[in-house]
C-alpha cells in the first residue's frame, strides 16, 4: 500500500482574499436575468403608481436648489418648503398645460384645411395614375390623416388626458409629501451614511445627476425651441410658438423626441404649402434638431450623468414598454435610481458599471479601503 500522500493546495496568494461565490458567473447572470424580467412585469403591472410617484420624484429633485438656498438666506422652513412646492406645482402646470394647449390648437386648426386636404389627396391619385400604378392604397392611406380622423384621434387623446384626473390628484398629493419632506432629508442621509456609506454615496450621486440632466436637458430645449420657432415662423407654418414650445417638451424624450415634434408641423406644411413645404419642414427640422439632439446634446448628457448615447436608448425602449408615455420622459432618471440602488452602492457590482458609462479607460485595481474585493476607476467620461 503506498503512503504517498496527494499534494497538498498551494496556499492562496497574500492578500488575495476575494471570496468565491459557489455557483458559476454565468448562472449567476442568468438568475438575475431572471429576476429582472418578474421585476418587470411587476414593475408594468403597478406603471398607475410608479410613473407619477418617479415624475414626483424628478420634479422634488428639480426645486430641491430653491428650498436649499432659500434656508441659507435665513428663510423659515415653512417658507423656503412652500417656495419649493411652489415651483414644483408650476413646472407641471406648465408642461401640462401646454401640452394640452398645443393639442388643442391643433384640433382647433385642422377643420379649416378640410378642402386642401382633399385636393392633396386628388393630385397624388393622379400623380399616381400618370405612372401607371394604382392611388386606391393609397388614397385609403391619406384618408387616414384627413382632417376628420385626425381630430377624432386628437379629442380621445385629449378625453385621455382630462379622464386622468385620478393619476394627477396622485401626482400632486406625492409631490406635496416628498417636498415637505425634504427637511428631514439631511439627518436622515447622514444616518444612512454611518451605517452604508456606498449606499449614501450612490444615493447622492442620483440626486446630483437627475438635477443636471433636467438643467442640460431644459437647456438644449430651448435652445432647439428658439430654432423651431423661428424657421417656422420664416416657413409660415402656424402657430409657430405653440410648436416651438411643443419641441422643448419632446427634447425630454432621449434620442427620437424630435420625431415627436417634427409631426404637426409638417403636417401643417403639407396642408398650408404643399408637399415641398412638408420637406422643407422635415429637412430643417432634421438637421436642427438630429445635430443638437443626436450629436451634441448626448456627449454633455453622457459627461453629466455617466450614461452613454446607447444605454440612454435602451432606457427610453425599456421604461416606455414598461411605464408608458411617462416612462419615455423618466428613461434617465428612472437609469439612474436603477444604478444608484444595485450598481454603485456594492462593490461587487463594479464590473457592471462600464456598461453604463462613456469612459477614456477602465481597470481594475485592489481596493485598499476595503481589504478585499476589487474597485473599478475610470478616468472620467471621454470628451467626445
Amino acid at each position: 500500500m503506498s503512503s504517498q500522500q496527494p499534494p497538498a493546495r498551494a496556499a492562496p496568494e497574500a492578500g488575495s482574499t476575494t471570496p468565491r461565490s459557489a455557483l458559476p458567473r454565468s448562472l449567476i447572470v442568468l438568475l438575475g436575468a431572471a429576476g429582472a424580467v418578474a421585476v418587470g412585469a411587476g414593475i408594468k403591472g403597478a406603471a398607475g403608481i410608479i410613473a407619477p410617484a418617479m415624475l414626483a420624484l424628478a420634479l422634488t429633485i428639480a426645486v430641491l436648489p430653491i428650498g436649499t438656498w432659500a434656508r441659507r438666506h435665513g428663510w423659515p422652513g415653512w417658507l423656503a418648503t412652500t417656495t419649493a412646492l411652489v415651483a414644483a406645482y408650476a413646472i407641471l402646470l406648465s408642461l401640462l398645460a401646454g401640452t394640452v394647449v398645443c393639442l388643442v390648437r391643433f384640433v382647433n386648426l385642422l377643420p379649416q384645411y378640410a378642402g386642401r386636404s382633399k385636393e392633396l389627396t386628388a393630385e397624388l391619385n393622379g400623380w399616381m395614375s400618370s405612372l401607371d400604378l394604382s392611388g386606391g392604397t393609397t388614397a385609403d392611406a391619406l384618408k387616414k390623416i384627413e382632417p376628420s380622423t385626425l381630430v377624432s384621434a386628437l379629442t380621445d387623446v385629449l378625453g385621455a388626458i382630462t379622464g386622468a384626473a385620478g393619476s394627477l390628484f396622485f401626482l400632486v398629493t406625492v409631490m406635496f409629501f416628498f417636498v415637505t419632506a425634504v427637511p428631514g432629508f439631511g439627518p436622515r442621509m447622514a444616518a444612512l451614511s454611518r451605517s452604508k456609506p456606498e449606499l449614501a454615496h450612490s444615493l447622492g450621486r442620483f440626486v446630483t445627476g437627475t438635477q443636471r440632466y433636467l438643467v442640460v436637458t431644459a437647456l438644449f430645449g430651448a435652445i432647439v425651441a428658439v430654432l423651431d420657432t423661428g424657421a417656422l415662423w420664416m416657413l409660415g407654418i402656424p402657430l409657430p410658438l405653440v410648436w416651438g414650445f411643443f419641441s422643448f417638451i419632446t427634447n425630454f424624450v432621449p434620442n427620437i423626441g424630435f420625431v415627436i415634434g417634427v409631426v404637426p408641423p409638417a403636417l401643417l406644411g403639407l396642408l398650408e404649402g404643399g408637399w415641398e413645404r412638408m420637406l422643407l419642414v422635415i429637412v430643417i427640422y432634421s438637421v436642427l434638431n438630429v445635430t443638437i439632439q443626436t450629436f451634441i446634446q448626448p456627449r454633455y448628457v453622457g459627461a453629466t450623468v455617466g450614461l452613454s448615447a446607447e444605454m440612454t436608448f435602451m432606457s427610453l425602449v425599456v421604461w416606455t414598454f414598461l411605464l408608458g408615455p411617462l416612462g419615455a420622459l423618466l428613461a434617465v432618471p428612472m437609469t439612474l435610481l436603477v444604478r444608484a440602488l444595485f450598481i454603485d452602492s456594492d462593490e461587487r457590482t463594479a464590473w457592471v458599471t462600464p456598461l453604463f458609462e462613456t469612459t477614456v479607460a477602465i481597470e481594475l485595481e485592489p481596493d485598499p479601503g476595503a481589504g478585499t474585493g476589487t474597485r473599478l476607476t475610470t478616468n472620467g467620461p471621454s470628451p467626445a
